[in-house]
């Protein structure tokens, strides 16, 4: 028997709460370091950091016990690290704690997660909106003539960053029609969105995915996906806020709201 929309929503929900809470999931990021050209110490880590032709280096002894995720043996000696942006990239461990390192716009940088983060041990959920399909509707993708463009916006960490922009998708959301400004992520199509619950009833913004459109252009935004970014779970991530023209007016009572915690309920 196929599964219903309401089905398919339940366990995708189910998905997520078991991906956020993972061991070295978002909740478990408790730093990201960014590197100088210059060797400094990290705090609660070993050895020396820094940045240098586009490789996270390190000065480590082998009797500090980092070493590559699949790698056999302890680290020794002067390192390089591949970042995330490498089809290569490479995964440090030392004990626990999952070391990667991460390149954002030329700059260097080494994330640390740690299983035994407070987030992780006191996360108790993600609030979700019930579903209600009248959230889920069809939608129309135009390409930019110009091809993609990059817009500068605010990050969670307070610097303004460009962010990729492919086109525009047009919907009919309570019989008045809305755009938002999307990008390409392989075949999907994603967006950074707000709306009139962000920043009281949900998180200041959301996320959005949508299916591969067709060849001309028709695909399906389903709001009841709307999910919360990174730096919800984690004050440590960057994450772009929405680009102009991407707060809706409209209230959104669908989707993922707000992390629970044990404090808060």
């Amino acid at each position: 028997m196929t599964a219903t929309a309401a089905e398919e929503w339940k366990h995708w929900t189910e998905a997520r709460t078991a991906s956020v809470s993972a061991p070295h999931g978002p909740l478990a990021l408790t730093g990201t370091h960014w590197l100088e050209p210059e060797p400094a110490e990290i705090p609660g880590l070993p050895g020396r950091w820094w940045a240098e032709d586009g490789h996270v280096r390190l000065s480590i002894s082998a009797a500090d016990g980092i070493r590559l995720e699949h790698g056999d043996g302890a680290l020794d000696g002067e390192v390089a690290l591949r970042p995330d942006t490498d089809p290569k990239a490479d995964l440090a461990v030392l004990d626990q704690l999952r070391l990667v390192p991460i390149e954002r716009e030329g700059e260097l940088a080494l994330r640390v997660f740690d299983p035994d983060s407070h987030a992780r041990s006191s996360f108790a959920g993600i609030s979700v909106f019930p579903y209600a399909g009248e959230w889920a509707v069809p939608a129309v993708f135009t390409a930019f003539e110009s091809g993609e463009q990059a817009v500068l916006v605010p990050n969670a960490d307070g610097r303004e960053r460009p962010l990729e922009i492919t086109g525009k998708i047009a919907f009919t959301l309570a019989g008045e029609p809305h755009s938002l400004t999307v990008s390409r992520s392989g075949n999907r199509l994603t967006g950074v969105i707000a709306d009139a619950t962000s920043g009281h009833e949900t998180y200041r913004f959301r996320f959005i995915t949508l299916p591969a459109p067709d060849a001309d252009g028709h695909t399906v935004l389903d709001l009841n996906r709307a999910y919360l970014p990174p730096c919800a779970f984690a004050d440590h991530f960057v994450c772009p806020f929405p680009p102009p023209g991407n707060r809706l007016t409209v209230a959104v009572e669908a989707g993922e709201r707000h992390v629970i915690t044990a404090e808060t309920g």
